[in-house]
């Protein structure tokens, strides 16, 4: 069986956006493994906004290629029920790359903070005046959204498994 991989560049984006979600909960969760003002600390959550950003950065280019390239075809090929729920499953991830790091923004902006540059005094400063009401919404979003996230990203993961080890089709080998 000859498998039709995701172009190089498709399978890049997929993998470094893997790791920088991956980054980005390790740095919001282990945070407080670190003793407050100890500057590791301190360089974690402006990174875990970066990782963010450049995530939702990534996302861009990302349907670009996908709209470029397409999808490989999956040998043997699924049933539909399976092709549907891996086009739900998509598209949720995409909707969250995109709805994180926008409601992170959010929270810091409506703070009255910037977005900080790590290991600097640099922020790319608020795009609107500070609002509680904003603030509380925004974080309870994200909150909600990154638990949901992770759910999501398990179902990919499982899924990815199944494919591999019980369906024994190419699913996984076209992303690596």
């Amino acid at each position: 069986m000859s498998t039709i991989r995701y172009a190089a560049s498709q399978r890049w984006i997929h993998w470094t956006v893997a790791g920088l979600v991956a980054a980005a909960y390790a740095l919001a969760e282990f945070r407080g493994w670190f003793p407050r003002g100890t500057p590791i600390r301190s360089a974690m959550m402006p990174l875990h906004f970066w990782a963010g950003i450049i995530v939702m950065l990534l996302l861009l280019p990302r349907l670009a290629l996908r709209a470029r390239h397409g999808v490989p075809p999956v040998t043997p090929p699924l049933p539909r029920w399976e092709t549907m729920l891996a086009a739900v499953t998509h598209v949720a991830l995409y909707g969250f790359l995109l709805a994180q790091p926008i409601l992170g923004m959010l929270i810091l902006w409506s703070e009255g903070r910037g977005i900080p540059v790590p290991f600097t005094s640099l922020a790319i400063p608020p795009l609107f005046a500070p609002g509680a009401a904003i603030e509380d919404i925004a974080e309870d979003a994200h909150e909600l959204l990154a638990s949901v996230f992770y759910g999501v990203i398990g179902l990919h993961v499982l899924a990815a498994v199944y494919h591999r080890w019980l369906r024994r089709d190419d699913v996984m080998q076209r992303m690596l």
